[in-house]
């Protein structure tokens, strides 16, 4: 049984539920997303295996997961892109937003979000039981395909990606 943190508007923790009942519920809790460029600039991008318990066989962000009671962000980013993707990099924390939808099978996302990014420029090391495929994207031909087919796209990644380019701009402008 995995439990994910409870948080208030201000990312306050308020308590500790198991996952699949706060999906049910609908209620605000504390994610992470990770979202890494190569050399070129390109961003690796994964689909997730197809039996998850939602949103399964969608296209998302590098790595994407909730950290466990008493762990860091930056801690359940670490473990959970190696133990998804096999991938050990420094990343760095962007910005964060809530965001609330409802899913497949009947379950309501509704996520604080830390947005972290960093630099990779390898190849993956995919867990088949986390990831069904993954690949490099330019991140225009990204973000046309992402228009023109959305329902291919998790809806977290479909909020975050143009607030991650944004920012990412502003850093390459410095």
């Amino acid at each position: 049984m995995e439990n994910v943190i409870l948080v208030d508007q201000d990312d306050q923790e308020i308590g500790v539920m198991e996952k699949m009942e706060a999906h049910e519920k609908g209620l605000l809790h504390r994610a992470f997303s990770i979202f890494l460029f190569n050399d070129e600039q390109e961003l690796l991008i994964h689909q997730r295996a197809l039996h998850k318990y939602h949103s399964g066989g969608l296209w998302t962000n590098t790595c994407c997961s909730h950290p466990r009671p008493g762990e860091s962000i930056e801690a359940a980013a670490h473990r959970r892109l190696e133990e998804e993707m096999g991938i050990g990099c420094e990343m760095e924390k962007m910005f964060s937003f809530i965001y609330k939808a409802p899913l497949d099978n009947m379950l309501t996302e509704h996520e604080l979000d830390h947005v972290l990014i960093g630099y990779f420029s390898g190849t993956p090391s995919i867990n088949k039981e986390e990831v069904a495929d993954w690949k490099f994207i330019e991140t225009s031909e990204l973000e046309a395909h992402m228009q023109a087919h959305p329902a291919l796209y998790t809806e977290w990644f479909k909020i975050a990606l143009p607030i991650v380019l944004q920012e990412k701009n502003k850093l390459a402008l410095k």
